[in-house]
């Protein structure tokens, strides 16, 4: 609780305060802060319900920024991020999915959102645990929920009213509807988390081939999926005839100022480009190689949840961009494995201790460094405070590297036959 605390301090106190301050430095600041990331979905259903504008076109980016930052950006001034910065990026059936908040004003849509997300990531962790068999006593849950929602990249993703967690969230659900038998609703929910399909393309490609390894049983799936897809993608094609080419093209856009994913950010701007696509495509490969090993296990294994587990943090290392860490509730599953099986993990060879007290310990970094910085802040002046203000952040781009590390291992054991659930 003390570090749970610390984190909030921290986030709300000092650190979005310092964002907000420089933003307003630069000419920013007078805009929507709380709920920026929520803002352009709200927009663009408003004005497509009403007005049927299309949501990609360089005007409605302008209405967009100047609702986020008080004016549109001027490509010719340097303090300012580029002219498409903030262009509405997702697939244009979230509008349709997200048509009930045009009817309302954007502050009172910040509001309801600022409830309806925190209950929706802890009903995820509750989904994981119940898929993945796992029954801890209320002390571990309580602990899960509470470090979960006063991490630093689910704090940020609720102060940016993120639909990361909304994707978090559906993943999480359809897997507990697959590991319950429930092919044809896991189908379905697998197909609205395309919301964000970067944070799910290696899963659906991994549930796709899982379901034809059995296809009498397990094709209610597939199909769902695909219909649910054809669905919502026909019926933004009515609205938008021509939204896949802008969006596929506002993507393009995306990546010329985005962050690049980490496989790429390891390697430098010299190097990423080419080295760091290579370990991706490495990456990716693995992944794949693994899910075809698996495809004929049930979805309550240790070996089906462990592949999943090592298909979404090979995700947010080399598909996701590196500074999206709300993306990071992706690695849920596999934080929750790794408490499930932390007992097991601690009596294997030396190599896998090590890496399992690493992974704990750049786990646990943030909270107790928060909580620290909280802790000495009226000690030391306000110059050091503010150099040292990103020091419990720090271990958080790397994260999913050591936790990649470490499934890795767990699946390689569970593959062997060597990590059982407990009985």
């Amino acid at each position: 609780m003390v570090c749970a605390a610390g984190m909030v301090c921290y986030h709300l106190g000092f650190l979005v305060p310092k964002i907000l301050e420089v933003r307003a430095e630069k000419g920013l600041g007078n805009g929507y802060a709380f709920g920026d990331d929520f803002y352009p979905v709200w927009l663009t259903t408003r004005e497509g319900w009403r007005h049927h504008r299309d949501p990609y076109s360089p005007e409605m980016t302008r209405e967009i920024q100047t609702g986020l930052f008080g004016r549109p950006l001027d490509g010719r001034n340097p303090l300012d991020p580029p002219a498409g910065y903030r262009e509405f990026a997702y697939p244009a059936y979230v509008d349709i999915l997200f048509w009930p908040a045009a009817g309302l004003p954007y502050p009172a849509v910040r509001i309801i959102l600022g409830f309806l997300l925190p209950l929706t990531t802890a009903a995820g962790i509750i989904l994981w645990l119940w898929a993945m068999r796992f029954r801890p006593g209320p002390a571990i849950v309580g602990l899960l929920l509470l470090l979960t929602l006063c991490s630093y990249e689910v704090l940020e993703a609720l102060f940016a009213e993120q639909l990361g967690l909304v994707v978090g969230f559906l993943v999480a659900a359809s897997m507990a509807a697959l590991v319950a038998g429930k092919y044809v609703t896991a189908g379905t929910l697998l197909a609205l988390s395309t919301i964000k399909p970067q944070m799910v393309v290696l899963l659906i490609f991994f549930l796709l081939l899982w379901s034809t390894a059995k296809w009498r049983e397990r094709r209610g799936l597939a199909m769902a999926f695909v219909l649910t897809q054809a669905l919502l993608c026909g019926a933004a094609l009515v609205v938008w005839p021509r939204w896949i080419q802008h969006w596929v093209s506002v993507l393009f856009d995306y990546r010329s100022y985005s962050v690049p994913p980490l496989t790429s950010d390891l390697f430098g701007p010299g190097f990423g480009a080419i080295f760091g696509a290579m370990l991706a495509a490495v990456l990716v490969g693995t992944g794949i190689a693994v899910a075809w090993r698996v495809r004929a296990c049930s979805a309550d294994s240790p070996e089906f949840l462990l592949a999943l587990s090592l298909l979404l943090a090979i995700t947010s290392v080399a598909l996701v961009p590196g500074h999206a860490f709300y993306d990071h509730v992706v690695l849920l599953p596999g934080i929750i494995l790794m408490v499930r099986f932390w007992r097991r993990l601690s009596l294997s060879q030396r190599p896998v201790r090590w890496m399992l007290f690493i992974t704990t310990a750049v786990l646990c970094w943030q909270w107790l460094a928060a909580t620290a910085l909280v802790a000495i802040h009226p000690l030391i002046s306000a110059e050091r405070f503010d150099g040292a203000l990103g020091v419990p952040i720090r271990m958080i781009g790397p994260f999913p590297l050591v936790l990649l590390a470490l499934l890795a291992v767990m699946t390689r054991q569970a593959l062997r036959g060597n990590l059982k659930w407990e009985i």
